[in-house]
């Protein structure tokens, strides 16, 4: 469970991300009004009573027969609940784009993490200068969320029509952190990972950067999660002889989301990637 600091905090995150959805709102409703969200079929992954609601998006002229690429993505702090939609908000537009669609075709999930949970596992700490720190333990037991993700993926990647070669993860904030927190947990699985405004313990990145390429984004001014959350993770990842990019946009504040989902490689990267 997480303490109750980290819960006061992460629950003010909807005001902080509402400033960054002010500036693509606009395409999103366009998207929406093209029936975007239906292209995402609802459901729910159940074990043990516990529920993890998702949504899947399938390939265009979708054959079982075939494999294609699978995506996981993960929603910050402000997109919890259980109404199955609001972890759309950010980054589903984007693999819904129907060029991309055609370009791209893929598997895209994005599930959502309960109100009073969290993907990653940490602690925050305020340090001595009043500031909030973030302490990683991705080594520790998995929240009930992350251990509900790692079971749905454990699924998906066992269906006949997924290519086991090319399963990719990514995430904003809170789901950056659980990007880097999912991929140390399962590192054996993913073939390429792009956490945004994320963060983790440097001293994981020991269990996969042989195994998993990555593109990391950060905003220089993100006084949300500190850049150098991002900027000690690549550091540590290349220092173990890892496959790692780092894009740190100047301007950009918490919301880097923004500019990572228009880098024009970020899509042709990922799937280039493989196992």
């Amino acid at each position: 469970m997480l303490n109750q600091s980290v819960k006061k905090f992460w629950k003010k995150l909807p005001r902080l991300c509402l400033i960054g959805m002010v500036g693509i709102m606009p395409s999103i409703n366009k998207v929406a009004g093209q029936g975007f969200e239906s292209l995402y079929e609802a459901k729910v992954f159940t074990h043990k009573g516990k529920t993890l609601p998702y949504r899947i998006m399938y390939p265009k002229n979708f054959n079982p027969e075939q494999k294609y690429p699978l995506v996981i993505f993960l929603h910050g702090s402000g997109e919890r609940g259980n109404d199955n939609q609001k972890q759309l908000v950010h980054g589903a537009s984007l693999f819904a784009n129907d060029s991309v669609r055609s370009r791209f075709p893929a598997i895209v999930v994005f599930p959502q993490c309960p109100e009073d949970d969290f993907w990653a596992n940490i602690k925050e700490n305020p340090n001595q200068q009043g500031y909030r720190s973030i302490e990683f333990l991705p080594e520790s037991k998995p929240t009930a969320a992350m251990d509900l993700l790692i079971r749905l993926v454990n699924g998906l990647k066992r269906e006949s029509y997924v290519d086991s070669r090319r399963i990719y993860v990514g995430g904003l904030s809170m789901g950056g952190m659980g990007t880097f927190e999912l991929v140390a947990r399962m590192p054996k699985v993913f073939a390429a990972a792009f956490p945004i405004c994320g963060g983790s313990n440097p001293e994981s990145a020991k269990r996969y950067a042989h195994k998993v390429k990555f593109w990391v984004f950060h905003g220089a001014k993100d006084d949300v999660v500190p850049p150098q959350y991002s900027i000690d993770m690549v550091s540590s990842i290349r220092k173990l002889g890892g496959d790692a990019r780092l894009t740190v946009y100047p301007d950009a504040g918490h919301n880097s989301w923004d500019q990572a989902f228009r880098e024009p490689e970020l899509l042709l990267w990922l799937f280039s990637c493989k196992k």
